[in-house]
């Protein structure tokens, strides 16, 4: 059902500080960042030779990044992706096998233009999960 990691997502509370961190002190190629209104958030993504670190950071108040921050205000990990080749068939064996699928249980576009579904940190040893469709 899951592939291989998509990336893992860490929220920034200084985006640019983050950003020039993995370009300049790690020596990453990073994207330019890109605000995401639907998901209240703007990214940054820093390209590895075997995954990806997405940088995170809120795009307005009130959003699930913005909470996050409250709570953890000098940022931290926020979730990990896997890649599924069908996303509607692992979220309906997902939920027969009691996980839950958060929001409204149907996928929504991504970061990178692929449908995405999250799953309950709860249910997966207190680490929030997001699924893209590859």
């Amino acid at each position: 059902m899951i592939g291989k990691l998509n990336h893992v997502a860490i929220v920034a509370p200084d985006l640019a500080a983050a950003t020039a961190l993995y370009r300049d002190t790690l020596g990453a190629a990073v994207s330019e960042p890109v605000d995401l209104p639907e998901h209240g958030v703007t990214t940054v993504f820093v390209e590895l030779p075997n995954t990806k670190i997405e940088l995170l950071h809120p795009l307005g108040e009130g959003g699930p990044i913005a909470k996050f921050l409250e709570k953890n205000p000098a940022g931290g990990i926020h979730h990990v992706c896997y890649e599924t080749d069908d996303i509607k068939a692992a979220a309906e064996k997902l939920k027969a096998d009691g996980m839950r699928v958060l929001g409204d249980g149907e996928p929504k576009i991504g970061a990178h233009g692929k449908p995405v579904l999250f799953l309950h940190p709860k249910d997966f040893v207190g680490t929030l999960v997001e699924l893209e469709q590859v």
